[in-house]
């Protein structure tokens, strides 16, 4: 997140943190364009206006130098020209503000899926576990295994995300519709689905239960064991 107005990045850092995204803060958009040249990110939250580097030239930059990462503008500039420039300059998404927090996780969302939609030609791969979205088919040590449709979006999901916590309500948004009820036990019973399916009898599961949170994909030299003491099972 590149964001010199401090109330509003501690703000996103907590609910983006909460909803189990990793996030890094930078103040001004010299040192947020150097940070996204040295690091890999997933997704860019741009403001407008920012010290040293406008916020539209970081993002013209980013395009450019073609570095792979989603960019949400996030910005109080909110007539039709500035959006029209923000998307013509590399933006992704243009959200005004004032926002609601439920409407950047949706849009979030939105640019995830369509980043996985546009990326079929790379396989996932978990240890043995190997995803291929272009022939939407999963293989375990090279053995097929039979998948409906939601199971699959699901795994692939925490496939793309592997070694991450993902709350189940992030789930719930990305695999499922955002309007879902979130008191609903359908990740839960989803996850056990997929459990039976690509995990060993009496091996250790290659999707961590973090209580209180969600779920990780392990990769298989970092799962714990079901009936480990720490806090993932």
């Amino acid at each position: 997140m590149i964001e010199d107005d401090r109330r509003i990045a501690a703000f996103l850092e907590r609910g983006l943190s909460a909803e189990g995204y990793h996030v890094s803060v930078e103040r001004d958009g010299r040192d947020g364009l150097e940070r996204v040249r040295a690091d890999q990110f997933d997704l860019v939250i741009l403001d407008r206006m920012l010290p040293y580097v406008d916020g539209l030239e970081v993002c013209r930059v980013i395009r450019e130098e073609q570095l792979p990462v989603t960019v949400l503008m996030l910005t109080a500039k909110d007539s039709l020209q500035d959006k029209i420039e923000g998307l013509k300059g590399g933006a992704d998404d243009y959200l005004t503000k004032p926002f609601a927090f439920d409407e950047l996780l949706a849009r979030i969302v939105a640019l995830r899926r369509r980043n996985l939609g546009h990326d079929h030609s790379r396989q996932i791969r978990v240890g043995d576990l190997v995803l291929d979205p272009a022939a939407h088919r999963v293989t375990k040590a090279g053995e097929p295994l039979q998948l409906t449709l939601r199971e699959f979006e699901l795994l692939a999901y925490l496939m793309a995300n592997a070694d991450k916590v993902v709350s189940r309500q992030r789930l719930l948004n990305s695999v499922w519709d955002y309007g879902y009820d979130p008191g609903t036990k359908i990740v839960d019973v989803y996850i056990r689905y997929l459990r039976r399916k690509i995990d060993l009898p009496n091996g250790p599961s290659l999707i961590q239960t973090v209580r209180g949170v969600g779920y990780m994909m392990s990769r298989p030299d970092e799962a714990f064991s079901p009936n480990s003491n720490q806090g993932l099972n």
